[in-house]
């Protein structure tokens, strides 16, 4: 393949040769995209902190409230490639209405749900309809944006993922200390409503209309076997309060064995000619995808089970209001915002070294504030911990954002649903892992010895060793990237699909 023909392909950023004309709407686009990704991110942790009230309310026990997180995070993870794949080949801005329209309603739903069998299913719809509309928010940046202008929206795009997933605890509090009574709970769903409804009015005017590609039939094949795979990895993590981890620890080896059957699958079809799910080649072409995909995948295991660690510690252990316990964590989401938007303006200058620093800081400030918390007085924890938070959340800035624009950045348009899909699948796998294994590990040692602060610190450390892999990883990229020139051209010399793609 030609230089030219990747150009057209749209490997070159920023080239004339792709057809690429920049839509005079396009940043008002970009803002409809934002909030519906917003809403769709924060509704995975915001209910979290609602679960008491709602389990007392529908006089649910602890493993059915459960499924209105885990049921979520379940359908969410398993449509995204799917659904990423669909937008590449069909119609981006109408997929992304759709699954919009659909999550308002499933919202809607889930606010009048009068018994917890309706709400969960509510909440499984909700969680598919997410996933069909995340991938086609980066898919639609790829679409929108060339050049340093695609480095700013992917830092928009990396602050909201950050930002969402950080302002859950405390947007959640403030809901139900604003929505007063036993109902309360019922707004943290109904809030989305007219916020979606204006988001799909807004997206049919501003979203870019394209021809539909024609690119054949979707891999049916493909997609039976990376959501079983999926399903079978993600199932006993979403059951883990319930035992499910101990009971059905057979699915980990069953699960990875059919990806490695959907892998061979899919470079099947691509030595064939066919179109598949998931192009094995944005892990062995595409500069920077595979090691983004692993640095994202290995970060959200801790960055996503922190926030619950917390939650436990302060409304348990310092008997908090949700309320309260939110803002004990807003200086992170406070940093991430700051930085995250910032940084995508650096990053096509850093590079992966805004990675690695994020990482540092990120580690520094969660190990601080962990040992502060074991350490100072308990009435005067959260406000001597706030500053080191605030500098973990700087550094988690640094490290979503740039991570997405450089894991993206260089994927072919054509490519640009199924890539993203894929990237948030890695990042909800992470999540699903993390959120299942530091509340674990927080109960575990709270009830042999009965202490929150211990049960903190061992729930962080655990933390901060995914984040440690992380960083590990980035700082390999990184290193590779400073070599001498000449080392990296001998490398792509001996790499054959490389040489051939080029």
């Amino acid at each position: 393949m030609t230089a030219s023909s990747s150009a057209a392909d749209g490997r070159g950023a920023g080239a004339p040769a792709d057809g690429y004309e920049p839509d005079p709407q396009r940043w008002r686009a970009l803002w409809v995209t934002l909030v519906a990704g917003f809403m769709s991110l924060l509704d995975v942790t915001i209910v979290a902190v609602a679960l008491p009230t709602i389990q007392r309310d529908l006089h649910a026990s602890p493993a059915q409230v459960q499924w209105v997180v885990s049921g979520y995070a379940l359908t969410f993870a398993l449509a995204l490639v799917t659904a990423g794949r669909l937008g590449d080949a069909l119609d981006r801005r109408r997929i992304f209405l759709l699954a919009l329209g659909g999550f308002v309603v499933c919202s809607a739903a889930c606010g009048a749900a009068p018994d917890i069998t309706l709400l969960v299913a509510a909440r499984l719809a909700q969680g598919l309809a997410a996933g069909f509309m995340a991938p086609q928010n980066s898919a639609l940046i790829q679409q929108m944006f060339r050049g340093a202008e695609r480095g700013r929206a992917f830092g928009f795009f990396g602050a909201t993922v950050g930002i969402s997933s950080a302002a859950g605890p405390i947007t959640g509090g403030a809901i139900l200390a604003l929505a007063s009574g036993a109902q309360g709970w019922r707004w943290i769903f109904y809030v989305n409503v007219p916020i979606g409804i204006l988001a799909v009015l807004l997206g049919r005017r501003l979203l870019p209309r394209v021809p539909r590609s024609g690119r054949g039939r979707v891999d049916l094949a493909g997609v039976l076997l990376l959501g079983a795979g999926v399903l079978a990895l993600m199932y006993p993590l979403v059951l883990a309060d319930s035992g499910g981890i101990g009971r059905l620890w057979w699915l980990f080896p069953v699960g990875a064995a059919v990806l490695v059957a959907f892998t061979r699958w899919q470079h099947r079809l691509v030595a064939r000619g066919a179109q598949p799910l998931l192009d094995p080649r944005l892990f062995t072409t595409v500069r920077g995808y595979a090691v983004g995909a692993g640095i994202g995948t290995l970060y959200f295991v801790g960055f996503s089970g922190v926030w619950l660690v917390f939650a436990l510690f302060y409304q348990r252990g310092l008997d908090f209001s949700p309320l309260r316990s939110g803002l004990a964590v807003t200086p992170f989401a406070l940093g991430s915002a700051s930085a995250a938007v910032v940084s995508g303006r650096l990053v096509e200058r850093y590079g992966r070294s805004l990675t690695v620093c994020g990482l540092a800081a990120v580690i520094a400030g969660l190990g601080g504030t962990a040992l502060l918390l074991a350490l100072a007085p308990l009435h005067l924890a959260p406000w001597i911990a706030a500053p080191v938070l605030f500098l973990g959340g700087v550094g988690s800035g640094f490290v979503v954002s740039p991570n997405i624009t450089m894991t993206l950045r260089d994927v072919p348009v054509r490519m640009a649903g199924a890539a993203g899909g894929a990237l948030q699948t890695g990042q909800r796998l992470g999540a699903a892992l993390g959120t299942a294994a530091l509340p674990g590990l927080f109960y575990l040692v709270l009830g042999r010895h009965g202490d929150y602060r211990g049960a903190l610190v061992t729930a962080l450390g655990a933390a901060l060793v995914g984040m440690a892999a992380s960083l590990a990883l980035a700082a390999y990229d990184w290193w590779r990237d400073r070599r001498p020139r000449h080392h990296r051209r001998n490398e792509t010399a001996d790499d054959p699909v490389h040489a051939r793609q080029t």
